[in-house]
């Protein structure tokens, strides 16, 4: 099997559009959440709160031809992916047109603005508002096709569209499709635009947060006073390579994709199962050929709802025992469903090249009813490790496991 590479990460996110920044926010120990005062247009809308992508600026070649078949989701997911094949010296080169560079990319839904043009002829038996390009708006792998035509990539096109596992399958998926030598790079990762729609989904299972006099208290991953997610948006691409073509040409290199698993739950669409939860990370590990205690650090999907806290601690527990240390990056940045799975990947592996790892903030008392893991809170934690897993978990019972290796600088 061939070894697969991180090559180059481009991201749009509620903490930042490069490491430094991001970086810097986490450090701060303060979350992105805002109170989001068009919501207060939606009757029977429960909670408030939301965290927008940081703002960003789109070159000339993002104009009315190039973007007519993209809403927002396509936007970021498209931007990202320019970000991405910059830093990793592949934009305008010739691979992504040969047929050996592919894309796995997902999101939850398509831009919900389009799916509504189709709801008012449901509801109002009126096409007015819909468009040659509505449909290509409002599809699930809208990113994944613009992607490929914005930038001519002829290879496989494998579009994720699995919730909040939308984007960690992606990268799953890409670093299976280079290790068995059916592309030798693949564009991966995931979009999602804040959209009402989003809460509304959530507000109705009663799992969104409602403290909208206190958004810099919530989400609260773990916490016995949390009361649900808060959602976000943005999108990460990272560039996956295998590993002699990377090195053929030079490449930087920033982590080894060494383990991936994924399974379904085959019991219920919304509620969590800690049992297949614990075999996607003993997939991982298996894959990666890796005991549970070659794993440093455990990036958590840690949602801060309260079966999916207490299930995924349960499991996490079960496999990797009580002393790797956890935490969640959701209670920076809320939960970014279909980009969530690789924006949380590339700041663990950039976590774990710093030495640095960041706290679950708002976490001051841990619910009983979670496992005795090492939660790290405070000011975070110095920590050397060479492996490092991230893990999500989405509606339908779907679950996915990534492990990551340090590359030696």
């Amino acid at each position: 099997m061939k070894r697969v590479v991180v090559t180059g990460v481009g991201a749009l996110s509620p903490l930042g559009h490069d490491w430094p920044t991001v970086r810097t926010q986490l450090r701060s120990l303060r979350n992105s959440v805002q109170v989001m005062p068009e919501w207060l247009a939606y009757e029977g809308l429960n909670t408030r709160l939301g965290v927008m992508a940081k703002p960003f600026d789109l070159p000339e070649t993002y104009n009315r031809k190039t973007m007519r078949s993209m809403g927002r989701v396509a936007i970021l997911g498209v931007r990202a992916t320019e970000l991405a094949l910059e830093d990793a010296g592949l934009l305008n080169d010739p691979l992504l047109g040969s047929g050996r560079l592919g894309i796995a990319y997902g999101s939850s839904i398509g831009s919900p603005g389009a799916i509504g043009a189709f709801g008012k002829m449901i509801t109002g038996n009126t096409t007015e508002g819909i468009t040659a390009n509505t449909y290509i708006k409002s599809m699930a792998h809208t990113a994944a096709v613009n992607i490929g035509v914005f930038f001519g990539i002829t290879g496989r096109v494998i579009t994720t569209s699995s919730a909040c596992t939308s984007s960690s399958q992606g990268i799953g998926y890409a670093y299976e499709t280079i290790q068995s030598g059916k592309q030798v790079a693949m564009l991966a990762g995931g979009s999602e635009e804040l959209h009402a729609i989003d809460a509304a989904v959530f507000d109705t299972l009663f799992a969104t947060s409602v403290r909208n006099d206190a958004p810099d208290l919530t989400p609260r991953p773990f916490d016995a006073a949390r009361d649900g997610l808060v959602l976000g948006e943005g999108a990460c691409t990272l560039v996956l390579e295998e590993l002699s073509h990377a090195q053929a040409r030079g490449a930087k290199i920033l982590a080894e994709v060494i383990g991936y698993g994924t399974n379904s739950d085959g019991k219920h669409v919304t509620h969590p199962n800690a049992d297949t939860m614990g075999v996607a990370m003993q997939l991982a590990l298996e894959d990666a050929g890796l005991p549970a205690s070659a794993i440093g650090y455990i990036n958590a999907h840690g949602t801060a709802t309260d079966q999916g806290d207490i299930m995924e601690s349960h499991a996490t527990c079960k496999v990797l025992g009580e002393r790797v240390p956890v935490s969640s990056l959701k209670s920076y940045m809320g939960h970014t469903l279909g980009a969530c799975g690789s924006l949380e990947a590339w700041m663990t592996l950039e976590m774990m090249r710093d030495g640095w790892f960041a706290p679950t903030i708002n976490l001051t008392d841990i619910d009983p009813r979670c496992a005795p893991l090492d939660y790290i809170t405070g000011n975070g934690r110095d920590l050397e490790t060479d492996i490092v897993m991230s893990n999500n978990f989405a509606f339908g019972g779907l679950n996915t496991s990534l492990i990551f290796r340090r590359w030696p600088r």
